[in-house]
């Protein structure tokens, strides 16, 4: 099992920025990646990493955010600029160890964008 720590979640107004990081532990990490959840919404994938770097985004975020991953601390980032409100949601750090099929889940942190 993997355990996620996540920070950088706050408040900013539209056009402003965040970066999300995502510390795992606990085993070596395949891919990483983070999801979110808007109100009366499902989760969605926002980006995922493989170990070797390579990115993949939602379309709704491409040219805005950009996923990034440290291997030797285990970390992922999240840079996410050009905010707008519709990015309003509780993000989720993933991560998918080595030799199970599944990722495990951080618990999530707030990203408020006002317009």
């Amino acid at each position: 099992q993997v355990q996620l720590v996540e920070s950088g979640g706050g408040l900013v107004q539209a056009g402003g920025s965040l970066r999300l990081s995502c510390a795992a532990s606990g085993s070596i990490i395949n891919a990483m990646g983070w999801y979110r959840q808007a109100p009366g919404k499902q989760r969605e994938l926002v980006a995922d990493i493989t170990r070797g770097g390579t990115p993949t985004y939602a379309d709704s975020v491409k040219g805005r955010f950009t996923i990034s991953r440290d291997n030797a601390k285990n970390t992922v980032y999240l840079q996410m600029n050009s905010l707008k409100p519709e990015d309003t949601a509780v993000y989720f750090c993933v991560a998918k160890a080595y030799g199970v099929s599944v990722f495990d889940w951080g618990q999530g942190t707030q990203v408020t964008v006002s317009s």
